[in-house]
């Protein structure tokens, strides 16, 4: 667990045999480091083989990332056994300054308005029985002069260009077919993404669900999905202007009718309930049906979950849907729930790999940094499977402290007169690569 340099073997018919080296000494400075995670840092902790100039050069090497996060994937952590779902996300790294490539105002969620700094977007596959997230792709958001211009003044120019007139729908106009649809920018970045992926994939395993959040909730981000040969999970606005199947009679005049009554969401039909359970005072009621949109082409599976608490009578409710009309009411939540796990991702990218400290501001740095820390995501998840052999509950910090021990107890018995016999030299890694664990091994905690 200790030698990297072995599990980057899978890289070789794409990396140089200089990239794989620089890599296996930044990874393992990154294992061991404390504090930001810069390239200066680096070469601080790294050690003979990892002087700034070389980690330099790393960051400025063009890298295959998507290939490289997919072959690692494949080799260490794909099991052909499991399921998984394909779930999409955005990430905003914060920035000062005004040369970084890509740098411009996005919505932060945690910040909760538009902040200056850097936009990701990634795709990860969701292992469904292990609920764990594994990033294989990375690509960053570049807006263009068009897309910075503000919608409301891009409305308010419409507006006024639109010659004035008799108000209504134009004589001789036709409908617009809903599933011809042109794509934003940003659409046409995951549409490419996903096929690339696809390709990468090669049929190893099936892919049959895109899980995203209610930002993607529109009619263009499901065709570009049915485009890729997916079906959607999302969620819709609570507001959503749904309507049933008209099944009455036919009126004897003009096209048959195809929309029924609104949804009213204070008074769902209960012909349409599928669970209800109460817990903690809080009662949950779980409803499925088909519903259409009239900004959707075809028929949406929507699940409408309602929550009311029976102490104070206050009420709220949450709509997902999906385009795949046979998907079970609580396989869709499931499914939907497991698109959190690319959170954890981004966390641990921005707390321990540096995703939120880089330094750098040349696209190729910049792309090179924020994915490495999404691939360190990946190794530690395999690193932390041999790990919790020894300690189940231990974490990544744990795992940064192991590594972050060994690196001292090798540095202090470079400096003896001999190296000690291999017996006492593994004790005295394993001891003090566990000051400071949360969880230590059992058998740190019987040595006195």
């Amino acid at each position: 667990m200790n030698n990297i340099l072995p599990l980057l073997e899978c890289l070789a018919p794409y990396l140089t045999t200089t990239t794989m080296r620089q890599m296996a000494v930044i990874v393992t400075a990154m294992l061991a480091m404390t504090g930001r995670v810069t390239m200066l840092n680096i070469s601080r902790w790294a050690g003979q083989g990892g002087s700034y100039r070389t980690i330099q050069r790393f960051y400025h090497t063009a890298i295959p990332w998507a290939l490289a996060m997919w072959l690692f994937f494949q080799q260490y952590l794909f099991n052909p056994d499991e399921v998984y779902l394909l779930v999409g996300d955005e990430t905003v790294v914060t920035k000062a300054g005004k040369a970084t490539y890509g740098l411009d105002r996005f919505f932060s969620s945690l910040y909760g308005r538009p902040v200056p700094g850097l936009s990701f977007f990634a795709l990860s596959l969701v292992s469904v029985e292990e609920r764990q997230s594994y990033p294989v792709m990375m690509e960053q958001v570049v807006r263009t002069e068009d897309e910075k211009t503000p919608a409301k003044k891009t409305k308010k120019q419409a507006a006024d260009s639109k010659p004035k007139g008799k108000s209504g729908r134009p004589k001789g106009s036709q409908n617009k077919d809903k599933t011809q649809v042109k794509l934003t920018p940003e659409l046409e970045l995951i549409k490419s993404m996903i096929q690339k992926l696809i390709l990468l994939i090669n049929g190893l395993l099936p892919l049959t669900y895109l899980v995203l959040d209610g930002k993607f909730g529109n009619n263009n981000a499901l065709q570009m999905t049915r485009q890729c040969g997916l079906h959607l999970i999302s969620k819709l606005r609570h507001d959503a202007a749904l309507y049933f199947l008209y099944d009455g009679p036919y009126s004897g005049a003009g096209p048959y009718r195809k929309y029924g009554d609104k949804i009213d969401y204070t008074q769902l039909p209960l012909d349409y309930l599928q669970q209800v359970f109460i817990e903690d005072d809080i009662k949950t009621e779980i409803y499925q049906m088909m519903m259409l949109h009239k900004e959707f082409a075809g028929l949406l599976n929507v699940v409408i979950i309602v929550k009311t608490n029976l102490k104070t009578g206050a009420r709220a409710h949450v709509v997902l849907f999906s385009t795949d009309l046979e998907l079970a009411f609580d396989t869709l939540i499931d499914y939907y729930a497991l698109r959190f796990q690319i959170e954890f991702n981004f966390r641990d990218a921005k707390q321990y790999w540096g995703l939120e400290d880089f330094m750098n501001v040349k696209q190729e740095a910049v792309t090179n940094a924020a994915t490495l820390s999404l691939f360190m995501v990946n190794l530690s998840a395999l690193l932390l499977r041999d790990f919790r052999q020894l300690r189940p509950q231990a974490g990544v910090l744990d795992l940064k402290l192991h590594f972050h021990g060994r690196k001292y107890a090798y540095e202090t018995l470079k400096l003896l007169p001999e190296m000690p016999d291999p017996i006492l030299l593994s004790q005295v890694f394993d001891t003090v690569s566990q000051l400071g664990c949360i969880y230590p091994s059992n058998s740190c905690l019987s040595s006195p």
